[in-house]
């Protein structure tokens, strides 16, 4: 092999095996944040509902707040949004609606899922003007749409829930939370729609596997790299006897 050939080969087998380390310490690193949110995600459901984090609160809000179980009263205001959605029931939408709190903040609520054929307003249960009492879980905006669409407002085509775009544009009034609440599911109407209580509360967890995946990816190239190196080596030792010999 000549030198140059020799060296190209090397330095790309180092690029390589750099690659392979940097993703399986990419997905340690994700492992870690995993384990984090589940452990999370598993305490705060088992905490009691609290009431909803103050507006002097709201700047402060970050990844650890989400999950929290909230407990809301107030009133629902005209105005709704659908936000497409895939769940566990197939595809079709959220259901967000804003609901005014007795201290006169604004909270949108997440009712549920509800499939394409149940769309139209008369196909699923109204809000209605009174007083209500909900729980839920914290969730934290997802602004400017979906991995591949961007949100469309004034088409009122929504791929995320985008909170400040949803409430501008419904035109909501006074202070608006800068999060959304689940709603939780119904006990005593299961099979209402919107069907609360589909929030993904299971999280895979592979990174281990990809993590070893990727390091033994890392030890084969460099393991490669080596024997060839010293095939090389040892082709051009034999080469150099049997030149003394002759």
């Amino acid at each position: 092999m000549k030198q140059t050939a020799r060296i190209a080969w090397v330095g790309a087998a180092l690029l390589a095996m750099a690659g392979f380390a940097a993703l399986g310490i990419w997905q340690v690193e994700r492992l870690a944040w995993k384990r984090e949110l589940i452990a999370r995600v598993e305490r705060q459901m088992q905490a009691p509902p609290q009431s909803p984090p103050e507006p002097a609160q709201w700047a402060g809000l970050a990844k650890p707040d989400e999950y929290r179980r909230l407990r809301l009263q107030g009133r629902f205001e005209p105005g709704e949004v659908l936000v497409q959605a895939s769940t566990e029931l197939g595809g079709g939408f959220w259901v967000l609606a804003p609901l005014r709190l007795d201290d006169g903040a604004v909270v949108l609520v997440n009712r549920g899922f509800v499939p394409p054929e149940r769309r139209a307003v008369e196909q699923r249960q109204a809000v209605g003007d009174g007083l209500v009492q909900l729980t839920g879980l914290l969730r934290l905006s997802e602004p400017h749409g979906g991995v591949l669409r961007a949100n469309e407002p004034k088409q009122d085509r929504w791929y995320s829930r985008d909170v400040g775009a949803i409430a501008a544009r419904l035109g909501l009034r006074g202070p608006v939370a800068p999060f959304f609440v689940d709603e939780a599911a119904d006990a005593a109407q299961p099979q209402r729609w919107p069907r609360p209580g589909l929030t993904v509360l299971r999280f895979s967890n592979n990174h281990a596997v990809y993590a070893a995946t990727w390091f033994a990816l890392a030890a084969m190239v460099a393991a490669a790299a080596g024997y060839l190196l010293f095939e090389e080596r040892r082709r051009r030792a034999g080469a150099g006897a049997a030149s003394l010999e002759s």
